[in-house]
């Protein structure tokens, strides 16, 4: 029997939608059952922190446990690593942080490649760090202690939360830009860095602001500016860097990752309820608790600040020549 052409076409046309329908009910499905959402740093942390408040909402919101697994090592590389070679099928995800963009240019021999096999998924945050001195440190603005370092060439010691870490690629950046030397030291993390500035043993840090927030509101740090764009509501009479070197900008960020070729229509869905929940007057309160800022945007959106963020530090890593712990 011969077919009218019409007919013809609309059955051609239902073949070929026919393969795509199974992966389309899988994503309006999914998921089905728990996430895993690996942190590249040991519990109780920043990055481990947001995880495990954006697991929550996405647990509320798509009725499935969202699991918080966190693999330490390699500089939050072993985490990613795993992500990067897990199914693509939407139940194992990265939280990802500015670490993984510094790692692009930090390790030579990285078994996985962060723009090629992670796709982003959704941004949910950005935080500030925070230049902040020793109360014995003379300089109480940006200029005086720029003047002070000038004065004392490599005497001044830089904390860092170890090589590579936020607070030592933003002060290597605020060394290349305000023209001084200060002296980096390494230590295992933001907890010890501190103690040791406020002992005096070290005389300024970038710390983010997480780690400092309640030292400063003691009054045993002195904040002279924050690395970001802009001035924040949480400390509203400290400036910025950059109105003081101009074009200075440097702030952390987190969100989410999947492994590469996760079907569109599951980063799609995952990315709705991130930003729904990040236009939420509640959650965007619990996330100004923690002293971040919410960021929500499309996938894309997120590709491109991880690209950008990747080439931006990678040229301040080499031209610092920092090398891994």
């Amino acid at each position: 029997m011969k077919l009218p052409r019409r007919q013809l076409l609309r059955l051609a046309a239902g073949a070929v939608a026919l393969p795509a329908m199974p992966r389309i009910a899988r994503a309006l499905d999914y998921p089905t059952r728990p996430v895993h959402i690996l942190v590249g740093y040991a519990a109780g942390g920043p990055a481990d922190i947001i995880a495990r408040v954006v697991g929550q909402l996405l647990s509320e919101r798509l009725g499935q446990p969202f699991v918080i697994e966190n693999r330490p090592g390699a500089g939050s590389n072993l985490a990613a690593e795993v992500v990067a070679r897990a199914p693509a099928d939407g139940y194992t995800l990265l939280q990802l942080t500015i670490s993984n963009a510094y790692n692009v240019t930090l390790y030579d021999n990285l078994n996985f490649d962060l723009l090629r096999d992670i796709a982003p998924v959704a941004s949910v945050n950005r935080g500030a760090g925070i230049m902040e001195v020793n109360p014995s440190v003379p300089a109480k603005t940006v200029p005086e202690f720029i003047a002070y370092a000038k004065a004392n060439p490599g005497k001044i010691n830089m904390a860092t939360g170890g090589n590579g870490s936020s607070a030592h690629v933003y002060g290597e950046l605020f060394k290349k830009m305000a023209g001084v030397d200060l002296a980096p030291v390494a230590y295992r993390g933001s907890g010890p860095a501190l103690i040791d500035l406020i002992g005096g043993q070290v005389q300024v840090t970038f710390d983010p602001l997480q780690s400092s927030i309640a030292y400063i509101r003691a009054g045993r740090l002195r904040p002279l500016a924050v690395t970001t764009a802009t001035r924040l509501e949480v400390l509203p009479g400290v400036p910025t860097i950059g109105e003081f070197v101009l074009g200075y900008e440097a702030s952390g960020w987190q969100g989410i990752g999947a492994p590469a070729k996760t079907p569109r229509e599951i980063i799609d869905k995952l990315n709705r309820e991130v930003n729904a929940g990040l236009n939420d007057p509640k959650f965007k309160a619990r996330l100004a608790d923690l002293g971040v800022m919410p960021v929500a945007g499309t996938p894309a959106d997120f590709g491109k600040l991880i690209a950008d963020e990747t080439e931006k530090w990678g040229k301040v890593i080499r031209a610092a020549n920092i090398k891994p712990d």
